[in-house]
């Protein structure tokens, strides 16, 4: 018998995991998959035969917004889809420029710097096997970082390809105004890091003393004194938004498409608590920020009181041994937490 089409064998899977198959556009997703299985071979190679395996970290900007203008085609521009892709391709050109100036992209583009989380995982067991690491490079860092990639964007699909579509109304451009004001809050945290590191460099290079936060180690003013991660907030509500779109569609809060928000969420989960776990141990402080400040939701650090740590004073008394002499400055950072502290144990009496 004639074998089935690609897209009918698309149709019988999502059928299988019990996804509704009449309102998936399989003839659009498998195409979608084939362009992104095509990636996923290109950085696995790429890395396996260079040693570095951040190959994907440099697509990562770019490719949502490739997939959204696919998208946008294939619904023969329907306005939503057309709205949709405009808003990826200046989250693209935000994040693209953030990664560029930080010296992510080089030529020849496979060389550059692996992201510093790669090489401490790289040496945990059993990563530290080369055959097992290869099946992780393989299995998380190309397979599903590129899947998670496409589907992030499949709520376009679903808000603008399905026959049920509604036209553009007002729910979509309060989700366009929440996607917007979500990408000037992640510049904005993200130029103040950049700031921060480039001066604190500089001051190493050229090794002159280093004074308040940046003896500190780490940025904790600003939008990052009431989150420690505002970007990746900003980062995980602009594709919950993103997903909103398919709602504004639908009029209805659930459909199939949520699962690449709700994966990308569990993702930066893990890589704060990793990225965390290392600054824990190289900044003395670290602690203290962390008992003091939110890790994701922007919340004012006078509000904010953990409950295995509600008042944060032993952190604090840290945080000022820790910077030694620039906790004298009143415009040190460890000085404004150990007088915070007080103040709340003023309030607590």
């Amino acid at each position: 018998p004639p074998s089935l089409p690609s897209s009918r064998k698309l149709e019988m899977l999502l059928s299988a995991l019990g996804l509704p198959v009449e309102d998936a556009p399989t003839d659009l997703l498998w195409s979608l998959v084939v362009h992104t299985g095509f990636w996923v071979s290109i950085c696995f190679v790429v890395g396996t035969a260079t040693g570095n395996v951040s190959q994907v970290d440099k697509l990562w900007s770019l490719l949502p917004a490739v997939y959204a203008w696919q998208i946008a085609i294939w619904s023969n521009l329907h306005p939503r889809s057309v709205l949709m892709a405009i808003l990826a391709t200046l989250w693209a050109a935000r994040l693209t420029y953030n990664f560029a100036r930080r010296g992510g992209y080089t030529w020849p583009p496979w060389k550059g710097e692996e992201d510093y989380r790669w090489p401490i995982l790289r040496k945990t067991k059993p990563l530290n096997n080369p055959w097992v690491w290869m099946a992780f490079n393989l299995g998380f860092i190309c397979f599903y970082q590129q899947y998670l990639l496409l589907l992030i964007v499949l709520p376009q699909a679903e808000a603008a390809g399905t026959r049920d579509a509604s036209e553009l109304n007002y729910f979509d451009w309060i989700c366009a105004v929440m996607f917007l004001g979500l990408l000037m809050m992640e510049y904005v945290a993200d130029q103040q890091q950049y700031d921060f590191q480039t001066e604190k460099y500089r001051l190493i290079n050229s090794q002159k003393p280093l004074y308040g936060e940046y003896k500190l180690g780490f940025l904790r003013t600003g939008c990052w004194s009431l989150s420690r991660h505002p970007n990746y907030f900003c980062e995980q509500s602009i594709w919950v938004v993103w997903y909103l779109f398919s709602v504004a569609s639908k009029n209805k809060l659930i459909n199939w498409t949520v699962i690449g928000s709700v994966l990308l969420v569990l993702l930066f989960q893990g890589s704060a608590a990793f990225s965390e776990g290392i600054s824990a141990k190289k900044y003395p402080a670290y602690k203290e920020y962390q008992a003091t400040v939110p890790c994701f939701v922007p919340i004012s650090s006078a509000i904010y009181r953990p409950f295995w740590n509600p008042k944060g004073d032993e952190h604090a008394d840290a945080a000022v041994a820790a910077v030694g002499p620039a906790a004298k400055s009143e415009d040190s950072v460890a000085a404004r937490v150990k007088r915070r502290s007080s103040a709340r144990r003023r309030t607590d009496e």
